[in-house]
């Protein structure tokens, strides 16, 4: 019997030439897809001001979605192409395309660099003065974090918190949308309340697991971290409370006051999540809220309690 003679795959090592189809996936991966879902947080504004579904939020909102993803995909490709000897002694991160060879470095910054250059002129071009602005002012400030600001302490906190911030201005930016002081104190907060969350979560999984986790996460302790996320828990909340309460503006004609009535839902939310901060399993706030059932169904009413008080606002 002929002896037969079988050819194993091997992954591609640091170095190695991939094919254009490997290249595009693993150039895909490496834009991180499942994180593009923060990206909607643009609809924020408009929505809570009640124009979402206006002719101009319909072509600007899909156009500012697009250019903020263009520009986290630029800070991520940067960024990996940046840790690649690092990420490829980590346990976790040594799978990623860059670390794992699927995706060369120069490749990596090439494409990287091309984004972060299309996304600011397109915006320049198509989106307002202050929207371009802002997308300009959050890609400088991502590729700031992944340089040197990720490493310092606080600041890293401050920097990753006022990202979220920035994709919730940019909607009330392009369609010129007074951006409300009571809107910005929560998303800012509650920006802050899931980042230090996160972080918490990570220092509590990773305790004693040396080069499991970030450097810098060390030198934080669980207690402030902790304090941190309490901290701005209790801010987001006061200020949706303030809002909810705010007396003037058009008289409700509604059979319920819809906008006192959601501020239940968001501190039950709040209070929800909390649960999983301090359990140390708050991992990314979308995996957070998808995989708790009884989470989705809380933002699911609060959402419908929200539109109905900015209808009838």
């Amino acid at each position: 019997m002929a002896e037969r003679t079988v050819v194993r795959q091997r992954p591609a090592a640091p170095g190695a030439t991939p094919s254009r189809t490997g290249l595009a996936r693993a150039l895909l991966r490496t834009a991180r897809p499942r994180q593009w879902v923060k990206n909607t947080l643009v609809v924020a504004a408009p929505a809570a001001a009640g124009e979402l579904f206006t002719p101009r939020a319909l072509t600007q909102l899909p156009l500012v979605f697009a250019l903020f993803t263009a520009c986290a995909a630029a800070v991520y490709l940067v960024n990996d192409a940046r840790d690649a000897e690092a990420d490829r002694a980590h346990p976790v991160k040594r799978h990623r395309p860059v670390a794992a060879g699927q995706v060369p470095v120069p490749v990596a910054y090439a494409v990287g660099g091309t984004l972060a250059v299309i996304a600011p002129a397109t915006a320049a071009w198509l989106c307002p003065p202050q929207a371009a602005a802002l997308l300009t002012a959050y890609l400088g400030l991502q590729l700031a974090y992944c340089v040197s600001l990720k490493h310092v302490l606080v600041v890293d906190l401050a920097v990753v918190t006022t990202g979220f911030l920035m994709r919730a201005m940019i909607g009330g930016l392009a369609l010129g949308i007074p951006l409300s002081r009571w809107f910005l104190i929560t998303t800012g907060f509650g920006a802050l309340f899931m980042v230090a969350a996160k972080r918490y979560s990570e220092a509590v999984q990773m305790a004693g697991r040396a080069g499991a986790t970030r450097a810098l996460l060390t030198e934080y302790t669980a207690g402030y971290l902790r304090f941190v996320w309490q901290l701005a828990a209790g801010v987001a909340v006061l200020g949706y409370c303030l809002w909810a309460l705010e007396e003037g503006g058009v008289p409700s004609t509604s059979l319920l006051p819809w906008r006192q009535l959601s501020m239940v839902a968001f501190i039950l939310a709040v209070l929800r999540y909390a649960v999983f901060a301090d359990r140390g399993t708050a991992g990314e706030p979308e995996d957070v809220v998808l995989r708790d059932r009884a989470l989705t169904l809380i933002g699911v009413v609060w959402l419908a309690m929200y539109g109905l008080a900015v209808a009838d606002w």
